[in-house]
């Protein structure tokens, strides 16, 4: 294989049964809260919403000394956890490597929209997060000025902002605070149709 086509397929944009958008910044930029308001937003006007987040600690829903716990840590590599609310499955990875993007969201069950928190690298389109009172954001280039899947950035005020990133790309400028604008965006970005 070439060089320029390793380029292509390194760059090629994650296969997905759904639409699909990211989300990225950095910690305490409010991520998770335009989430939330996003979700609420779009689940409000009958969109089937999913979420797939990113966490770089160490984390387990499940708790010592549960059934559930025992059969894990008796050596199970999945335990599935069914209630009349809800289910949960739970998968080992024990020496394996994360999962994919493409096989994260070939996991999830049909939707009208995937958001996803994190995964700054994923080929994913994606959304970027700035404001100027955050140190690392003050401090650092945007994202979006280097990666190609980043096709709009949002932050306080948008393009009437006092502050605004140095962006050397021409991409859409979203009102972070405005979650109307938020949405659309994300729609369109998306591909999804208005309810």
């Amino acid at each position: 294989m070439s060089q320029s086509q390793t380029q292509e397929n390194s760059s090629a944009m994650a296969k997905s049964p759904w639409p699909v958008v990211g989300f990225v910044a950095y910690s305490g930029t409010g991520k998770t809260t335009l989430i939330e308001q996003l979700i609420t937003y779009l689940t409000e006007r009958a969109y089937k919403v999913s979420v797939i987040k990113h966490t770089h600690h160490h984390f387990d829903i499940d708790k010592p000394g549960k059934d559930s716990y025992r059969h894990r840590e008796a050596g199970a590599s999945e335990v599935l956890m069914v209630s009349d609310q809800r289910w949960v499955l739970m998968h080992e990875l024990r020496q394996s490597a994360e999962p994919t993007m493409e096989e994260q969201l070939s996991k999830l069950s049909p939707c009208d929209l995937v958001i996803v928190e994190g995964f700054k690298d994923a080929k994913i389109p994606k959304i970027e997060l700035w404001r100027h009172e955050h140190d690392e954001c003050a401090a650092n280039p945007v994202k979006a000025n280097q990666d190609h899947f980043i096709q709009a950035i949002a932050y306080p005020g948008g393009i009437d902002a006092l502050n605004k990133p140095d962006l050397i790309k021409d991409i859409p400028v979203i009102d972070l605070n405005n979650i109307e604008e938020v949405a659309q965006r994300v729609l369109s970005i998306a591909g999804v149709l208005a309810k």
